[in-house]
């Protein structure tokens, strides 16, 4: 009978066998009587199958009533349950620890939960913060201990600063080592954005150097692997829309002085001269930079599942406006995947792309200042100044140099766009080796192209484009990201030892590729010469493990890796990194079986050595030479000749880090009550520091080796499941990180010497407020200590003379407090009441400090009046309580302005209800963002990332409407 026939016959009959099938519906529970999302159901031997909604409930069609149902979740067992006349099955699913080995990710490979011998933390889709996210980083901020995520600006678009355990670099990159479905990002455009957050499946957090060790070279500040969202096999087709809207707010604004204050104050302490400088308007410049912003968000989801295929598609737009006018941010993303089974399941084959087109409208940030700045009693407008707009002019009738420029003025005259297109791919294949039990090879391939084009144009009948230089600028280029690895993973159960050995070796080579071109022209129609620059490097790793699970009681696990980078000369080109851990299951033993609430129990130790060659140049070791620029050549008679300058050459070697560390998982009253508690430490050599050299050097600074500091923490993570029923449950957990870091050694200044870092504005030269000193941490503030009155109000131009010479000068300066916080923390927390849910995340830190630069050069007298020409400067309204009249340089370095920066912040608040009917679910959600923050801090933010409080783009309140359409 030949297979026409057959598919002919089948199609005939299959009207008759529709007669003998059932419709199955039901619902499936996890374990803690949670409904399963997600969870498939199918007629074994069949494709036939379907996936759980919201609720966990199903419908399976066509049901023939000898069937055997199938019902599998990850990290659950499969249940397979006969038909027998049944048309409603409920099942409530059990744990299965062998399942949940396949889903905890480790450096090049997984094992299981239980033989996790390292730190790390995994974050899952369904733990993450809720919003219209913008970008990926926003879903981990205050959920996971050691990870400390600054919370991103207003700017639309930006991103969050994460660091894993503080970091452990002074200077060179401080980001953690981002993998991307299996490509480590280029440190130089490691761009999350172009990953749309609702495409990410989890976050995996590798901590120690014991975890990370195995990506040897680029491994010191931590490995985030990102692992997006797949299709699942033998699923019906699913449609899904989500769309959020967002309503963003300016809430808090600097507390500047009103244009009535304002004239009272000069009334009272200017000059007949300044006096007559005052003008009748009463202008708030924050309010007219500031605007009622919006986002929108929309996804659009299709996913299919066959027996061996399996095939998902996301097609999403985002749409940000700024709080600042003129700001924005636009993405357009696909994200697709298709995970194919070949030769009976031996060989398994996954295909992620992954692309973005993005926008970035760019403002003119420097309004932010001017709007705190500028007079409030001047108008917005006037008809003869520059494109329309009030502006400070000379006695000649020119536009002043010096003066501030208007605020809208800056905003309006400004048209700055980036526009980024990126895409990355991924092709993974995993084959299990005929003839070797326990054998497999993966193999991947990626590339990661980046293309950007960017422009700047300035209107020249503006304030700026009056008095500046470059009004037009472009740059275009392009970034390459090239990827293949292999690596061979062997498991064998060694039963004459009740012990299993799990090996891995592979090797990896990445190679990365920048290309730029640059112009620009001054208002004056000169061109300046194009500015190109390439530059590429590679790296090369040769990497293995090796770990041993003795009598399912003690876990040894050990890591080398051996890796190359052309960043470095071929002295220092090669570098051998490792790490060993272990982990005793505790859990197995008799004692803790029979202990009736101890329902899981596991010390953790390991050690590792790792390294960092993110130093963002490349051929330092080659001798150069730079040509000169049109501005800078010499002339030689009548003709200019451009020179060629020999740049420094620097022998570099990799930062080194050696870290330490201990840990314990727990579990209480049937995991009710689990969590893990780390502490560490941590040494890193050979700091990588752009500074001054050795007098006789060809050069004044340059990058090179210069010291060493240690860090220490304390790590606590705890989850509580308050309440597990069918109807109510709820969930809390949190984590609470203690870390200090300090300088060890450092070569930069003779015999140690503290080294002045931070320039801040209005100290004019020398204008450090923070240093790098041995023994301190490197974000200690250097200051005058300020004196007070009995009443606690400083006294103006008093301070602590250290040395008793009767001189306040440089001598007396101290190191006084710190930026880094002693603490940080995050909680959060879930409850669903049927078809009600309601989530919430805090999150805060204790113990740190900012200086507040805001304050220190604008409350004095003179910074009102005291300027190079004819206008007055506004200033905040602290100044109205203190009495400083001058604004002397050891002002500025007051104690005055070192303010505590401990805070909590509500960071997200979401209520949702989901709707049911028999073709749709629908889940219709209210989010509030950054709904308030507890401080004592008097600027605008507490959170800035160095502690140094300029005058930054505000963080913004938001309301985001949303909806969730499931097919």
């Amino acid at each position: 009978m030949n297979q026409k026939f057959k598919t002919v016959l089948l199609l005939f009959l299959l009207p008759f066998f529709a007669f003998a099938q059932s419709v199955i519906t039901g619902t499936v529970y996890e374990s803690n009587g949670l409904p399963a999302l997600g969870a498939t159901v199918s007629v074994k031997g069949t494709s036939n199958g379907t996936s759980t909604d919201f609720d966990g409930k199903y419908t399976l069609n066509n049901v023939p009533d000898n069937a055997i149902i199938v019902i599998s979740f990850i990290g659950y067992t499969t249940q397979e349950i006969p038909l027998n006349g049944q048309t409603v099955i409920n099942v409530t699913l059990q744990e299965d620890a062998s399942e949940l080995d396949t889903i905890v990710l480790i450096g090049y490979g997984s094992t299981t939960k239980e033989n996790v011998t390292a730190a790390q933390t995994t974050v899952k889709a369904e733990e993450f913060n809720k919003g219209a996210i913008v970008s990926p980083g926003q879903l981990l901020a205050g959920k996971a201990a050691g990870v400390q995520v600054t919370a991103a600006t207003g700017r639309p678009g930006d991103g969050p600063r994460i660091r894993v355990r503080a970091g452990s670099t002074l200077s060179a990159n401080a980001d953690p080592l981002y993998v991307v479905d299996g490509i480590p990002l280029d440190a130089t455009n490691a761009n999350l954005n172009t990953i749309n957050p609702a495409e990410i499946e989890s976050f995996t957090i590798l901590k120690d150097a014991s975890a990370t060790a195995i990506y040897g070279n680029r491994a010191s500040n931590g490995v985030i692997l990102i692992t997006t969202k797949k299709g699942k096999l033998s699923s019906d087709l699913q449609i899904g829309y989500n769309v959020q809207f967002a309503i963003d707010n300016n809430t808090d604004r600097l507390d500047v002085l009103t244009g009535d204050e304002f004239r009272a104050l000069i009334n009272e302490v200017g000059s007949p001269e300044d006096i007559a400088l005052l003008g009748t308007a009463n202008t708030d410049w924050q309010n007219e930079i500031y605007q009622t912003a919006t986002r929108a968000i929309h996804n659009i989801t299709l996913q299919k599942g066959y027996e061996n295929t399996a095939i998902r598609a996301n097609i999403g737009y985002t749409n940000q406006n700024g709080t600042l006018r003129s700001s924005g941010y636009e993405r357009a993303s696909l994200n697709a995947s298709v995970i194919q089974n070949l030769l009976n399941n031996d060989l398994k084959i996954t295909l992620t792309v992954q692309g973005a087109l993005e926008e970035v409208r760019s403002a003119d940030e420097g309004a932010i200042g001017a709007a705190i700045d500028f007079d409030p009693t001047q108008p917005i407008f006037d008809a003869n100044g520059p494109n329309g707009f009030f502006e400070y002019f000379q006695g000649n009738g020119t536009i002043s140099n010096l003066a501030p420029r208007n605020p809208l003025g800056l905003l309006e005259s400004l048209n700055a766009e980036t526009d980024n297109n990126q895409i990355r791919t991924t092709l993974q294949a995993d084959y299990k080796i005929p003839g070797v039990e326990g054998l497999k090879f993966n193999g991947t391939v990626g590339i990661d192209y980046n293309e950007f084009d960017s422009f700047s144009n300035r209107l020249p009948n503006s304030g700026v484009g009056l008095t500046t230089g470059a009004l037009r600028s472009s740059s275009n280029g392009l970034r390459i990201n090239q990827l293949i690895n292999g690596r061979f993973d062997y498991k064998k159960e060694l039963t004459s030892i009740e012990s299993t050995l799990d090996l891995t070796v592979g090797s990896s080579l990445q190679a990365f590729r920048r290309e730029s071109t640059s112009f620009s022209q001054d208002n004056t129609g000169v061109s300046i010469d194009p500015f190109e620059a390439f530059n590429e490097n590679r790296l090369v790793s040769l990497f293995g493990r090796a770990s041993i699970d003795i009598k399912d009681l003690l876990v040894l696990s050990a890591s080398i890796s051996r890796d190359g980078t052309s960043r470095f000369s071929p002295e220092n080109r090669w570098g051998t990194f490792g790490g060993a851990s272990a982990a005793l299951k505790l859990t197995n033993t008799d004692f803790i079986q029979n202990s009736g609430f101890v329902s899981q129990l596991k010390l953790r130790g390991g050690f590792g050595v790792t390294g960092q060659q993110e130093i963002g140049q490349d051929f330092l070791f080659i001798p150069r030479s730079t040509p000169s620029n049109a501005q800078a050549q010499v002339q030689i008679g009548n003709q200019f000749f451009t020179t060629l300058r020999p740049e420094l050459t620097t022998d570099l070697k990799w930062e080194e880090t050696t870290q330490y560390n201990v840990g314990l998982d727990y579990g209480f009253f049937n995991d009710i009550l689990t969590g893990s508690i780390d502490v560490y430490t941590r040494d890193t050599k050979d700091l990588l520091q752009f500074g001054p050299l050795a007098a006789g050097s060809l050069g004044n600074f340059a990058l090179q080796n210069v010291g060493a500091t240690r860090s220490r923490g304390i790590e606590l993570g705890a989850n509580v499941q308050l309440i597990q029923s069918e109807n109510i449950n709820w969930n809390v957990s949190g984590n609470l990180t203690f870390n200090e870091i300090e300088i060890t050694d450092l070569s930069l200044g003779t015999n140690d010497a503290p080294v002045p870092q931070t320039p801040v504005g209005g100290a004019g030269f020398n204008n450090f407020i923070q240093e790098w000193a041995v023994g301190a941490d490197p974000t200690s503030f250097v200051v005058y200590r300020q004196v007070y009155d009995n009443d606690g109000r400083p006294i103006d131009g008093v301070f602590v003379d250290r040395n008793g010479d009767n001189v306040i000068n440089s001598e007396d300066r101290v190191r006084y407090k710190k930026g880094n916080p002693d603490a940080f923390f995050g909680f959060t927390s879930n409850f669903n009441y049927k078809k009600f849910d309601m989530s919430f995340t805090l999150r805060g830190a204790v113990g740190g400090y900012n200086y507040n630069n805001v304050r220190a050069a604008r409350e004095n007298a003179d910074a009102l009046t005291e300027n190079a020409g004819d206008w007055l400067n506004n200033s905040t309204s602290g100044i109205l309580d203190n009495t400083f009249q001058s604004a002397p340089l050891n002002l500025l370095f007051s104690s005055e302005y070192i303010e505590k920066s401990d805070f909590i912040r509500l960071d997200n608040l979401s209520l949702g209800y989901t709707f049911n009917t028999d073709s749709i679910d629908v889940r219709a959600s209210v989010t509030g963002t950054n709904l308030f923050v507890i401080t004592d801090y008097s600027g605008l933010d507490p959170e800035i990332g160095n502690g140094v409080d300029g005058a930054i783009f505000p963080r913004s309140r938001g309301v985001i409407f949303g909806l969730n359409f499931q097919f």
